[in-house]
């Protein structure tokens, strides 16, 4: 009798030892994937692809960015957005300079269609370029919680169609630039461009004003950046 009982709690004891051990890991990993209950307070910096021109506000890829982080884990405080239709990055600097900024531990950067689509001189994007990266390291203390996009093509829209090789090789131009001083000071720099010349205008793509991208083309902009920013909050 004792020597069958004795088999029977080691078996039990080790599956409650397993299980245990189990919980805890998955405990461990939990509080890994969502930074240790980290609060994200984001700013997204733009133009009318950051302020989803022509779309709800849940469209606009800076909001469904943070529907995705809160469903992976992680604690949203706020998301703040600095953008309007039209602005140039002199635009974006004016007037961050003029907003009263809170404490954001992340933060985005999309900004230099308006210089292109208005001719502005590429020295004077370069020059602006730089001081708004600058000032995105200054907002969140750190390079490693700042990422930037590219432009994305709007020469594919029936909008700029007329003049789509012309529009490409600029925003070609301006996007090596702004990948190559993100190497250089190690921020993270995302090509959703690739994603606006596959999508071009398919059905669904852009919004209704056949310019600018639809919640769906966002979505998938987000899915191309979510991993790229998880990798940031778990710096």
């Amino acid at each position: 009798m004792s020597n069958y009982i004795i088999p029977n709690l080691f078996v039990l004891t080790f599956l409650i030892l397993v299980s245990i051990s189990c919980t805890h890991q998955d405990k461990i990993q939990m509080n890994n994937h969502n930074n240790s209950g980290q609060l994200i307070n984001y700013l997204a910096l733009g133009d009318s692809y950051t302020i989803g021109q022509g779309l709800e506000e849940s469209e606009r890829w800076p909001n469904q960015l943070g529907q995705k982080l809160e469903e992976n884990g992680y604690e949203i405080g706020a998301i703040d957005i600095i953008a309007k239709t039209g602005w140039t990055t002199t635009n974006l600097i004016n007037n961050i300079e003029l907003t009263e900024l809170g404490e954001f531990n992340l933060v985005s950067l999309l900004i230099g269609v308006n210089n292109q689509f208005q001719n502005k001189s590429f020295e004077i994007f370069r020059s602006e370029f730089d001081l708004l990266v600058e000032k995105s390291i200054q907002i969140t203390g750190s390079n490693k919680r700042v990422f930037i996009l590219s432009i994305p093509d709007y020469g594919v829209t029936p909008f700029g169609s007329s003049n789509s090789d012309m529009i490409a090789q600029e925003l070609d131009m301006y996007n090596d630039y702004m990948n190559q001083r993100c190497f250089e000071q190690n921020i993270s720099f995302v090509n959703i461009t690739e994603i606006s010349r596959q999508l071009a205008d398919s059905p669904g793509s852009l919004a209704e004003d056949n310019l600018h991208p639809s919640g769906s083309q966002y979505a998938k902009w987000v899915k191309e950046l979510f991993p790229k920013v998880i990798a940031l909050l778990e710096k």
